[in-house]
């Protein structure tokens, strides 16, 4: 595949795809966690922190790999092809497809908003626009990185408005409230909930292979988007303790919404919605790019099902039109089965496993090639991921305590690949 995703189209990947609809809906959980509007600004910041570490850290196996597929191929390079393909496996057939249904499935929830929808004409309208991006990535990888580029602005619009005149106002009804006392628990639990909402930042890696001079251009768009994404979510929630009372706040749903009608009046909350729909529908294209790049990656490898079809670059149009294909129905059966939500809380542990895995992966790059020059390493080793990796076991030990039983079954969702490894291995052997 040609390398067409240029510097700005690779940091829209890496903004659009953290930037969804948990900026406008996640404050109020985080600020009721954490107790006080000082300590949900806190909250967030530290998982910005935390997230800074981890990206800056893979951001140096990124630089020295610069290939197609991501952390699949970083982890089968560094801990072997066991561990990359169980990787692969579960985001090519499960992750990413799934991930894309529910994007889709939230942009027709939010368009409910202009038009009424039953059940049935949500999911065709999730298909349609499902469909249209599907097309457009098809035709050109281009296109898919035009598309991402615009929504990533358009998104920005309403947050930015709110920051603007949220931040200027004088009033300041949030901070005013009297600190709550909160358990160190509490704090945690404001922790992890913004680490969802940085959440995606590691899909541009997929497409490695497809970016112009990725040994520096990889570094520095993850390294800016993620360090960006953090001012806005400071700024937004700063904005927000403005124009809010704290119990209006805490007890919200959709504090984004609420802040816009506090706002701009009643107007406020179909300008927010349409902001929202436009953030989705930035992440679904960013995920559909990006997660196509995973089976074609594995096919190229003979590490796929019918691999010689999926790992297949389109002659002419030069994208992965067969993968891209495959992730966009899988992604019209989840929406149909309306499993999407179920199979991603399943494998939440098992996808911080692996991030964990690929963060701490630094060290046995290091190890394994300490004579290689590099373009960029990550800054303040060891401590940087060090941190990146003390983030990754909170995740870890808090999920499998608050729901064991969904993280043992997403491990034997997981380990099912294993037949399947050996199965092709044994094949493309004979």
């Amino acid at each position: 595949m040609k390398k067409s995703i240029t510097f700005i189209e690779a940091l829209a990947i890496v903004v659009g795809m953290i930037i969804g609809s948990g900026i406008f809906l996640k404050p109020g959980i985080v600020l009721n966690n954490a107790g006080s509007p000082i300590r949900s600004l806190l909250a967030w910041i530290a998982g910005g922190v935390i997230t800074l570490a981890s990206a800056l850290s893979v951001a140096e196996i990124a630089s020295a790999i610069p290939k197609s597929g991501g952390l699949y191929i970083y982890l089968e390079e560094l801990y072997g092809e066991v561990t990359g393909f169980l990787l692969g496996w579960v985001q090519a057939i499960i992750s990413y497809p799934a991930s894309v249904a529910a994007q889709a499935i939230a942009f027709a929830t939010y368009a409910g908003f202009f038009i009424s929808m039953n059940g049935t004409q949500q999911k065709l309208l999730a298909i349609g626009i499902l469909g249209f991006i599907l097309a457009m990535n098809i035709i050109s990888t281009k296109y898919g990185g035009i598309i991402q580029t615009l929504a990533t602005i358009g998104k920005l619009i309403p947050v930015a408005a709110i920051i603007a005149f949220g931040v200027l106002s004088k009033a300041s009804p949030g901070f005013s409230a009297v600190e709550a006392s909160v358990s160190s628990a509490g704090f945690g639990a404001a922790i992890l909930g913004t680490l969802w909402a940085y959440d995606g930042w590691i899909g541009v890696t997929n497409m490695a292979g497809e970016i112009k001079n990725p040994e520096k251009n990889l570094p520095k768009v993850i390294s800016m988007g993620v360090l960006f994404v953090i001012i806005v979510y400071a700024l937004f929630n700063i904005a927000i303790f403005k124009v809010l009372p704290y119990e209006v706040i805490v007890s919200s749903k959709t504090p984004g919404a609420d802040a816009a009608v506090a706002l701009f009046g009643s107007g406020g909350a179909a300008f927010i919605t349409a902001g929202i729909m436009v953030s989705v529908f930035g992440s679904l294209n960013g995920y559909l790019m990006t997660a196509a790049r995973v089976p074609q990656a594995m096919g190229e490898k003979n590490q796929f099902p019918f691999s010689n079809v999926v790992g297949k670059v389109h002659p002419k149009l030069g994208t992965p039109a067969n993968a891209l294909i495959l992730q966009s129905v899988l992604a019209v059966i989840y929406i149909f089965s309306g499993s999407f939500n179920t199979l991603t809380d399943l494998l939440i542990f098992v996808l911080w496993i692996f991030f964990t895995m690929g963060v701490f992966g630094v060290f046995i790059l290091r190890k394994k090639r300490s004579d290689t020059k590099r373009a960029y390493k990550v800054p303040l080793y060891p401590v940087t991921p060090i941190i990146g990796i003390s983030g990754g076991l909170y995740i870890l030990i808090s999920t499998i305590f608050s729901n064991p039983v969904n993280s043992f079954v997403g491990m034997g969702i997981t380990l099912a690949g294993l037949p399947v490894f050996y199965y092709l291995k044994h094949k493309n052997r004979n």
